[in-house]
């Protein structure tokens, strides 16, 4: 199960800190990733986490901008946003892939939150 928490309203230019707990046994065994959503367009790959950190990789669109990280003694994941900007106005999903494979594709993750709005005005 997977809680995210953080979003909300932001000027273009600010950040924003998104976290999410996830309720597992293993959390290191699972790859994590955060999408995005706005009404009537297909999910968005954001960025994913490989299971040890090792590996990150971002959307062009995000990239320099934001940064995915991930405590697995915490069982959280966390994506920092700065220099938001109105096009990344959406709803942000994590979810989780048990297994070591990193993917972009939202068909690959098996769990999901419930997601978080983020609004960012001009």
């Amino acid at each position: 199960q997977l809680e995210e928490s953080g979003g909300g309203l932001v000027q273009a230019g600010g950040s924003r800190r998104l976290s999410c707990a996830a309720s597992v046994r293993v959390f290191s065994n699972y790859v994590m990733a955060w999408f995005r959503q706005v009404p009537g367009q297909a999910r968005e790959f954001v960025a994913f986490i490989s299971r040890k950190a090792v590996t990150t990789d971002y959307a062009d669109a995000v990239k320099g901008r934001f940064t995915i990280s991930r405590d697995n003694n915490k069982n959280t994941m966390t994506l920092q946003m700065n220099n938001l900007k109105p096009e990344d106005t959406a709803t942000y999903f994590c979810a989780a892939r048990y297994s070591w494979a990193t993917s972009r594709r939202d068909t690959d993750y098996e769990d999901w939150g419930q997601g978080t709005q983020v609004t960012v005005s001009s």
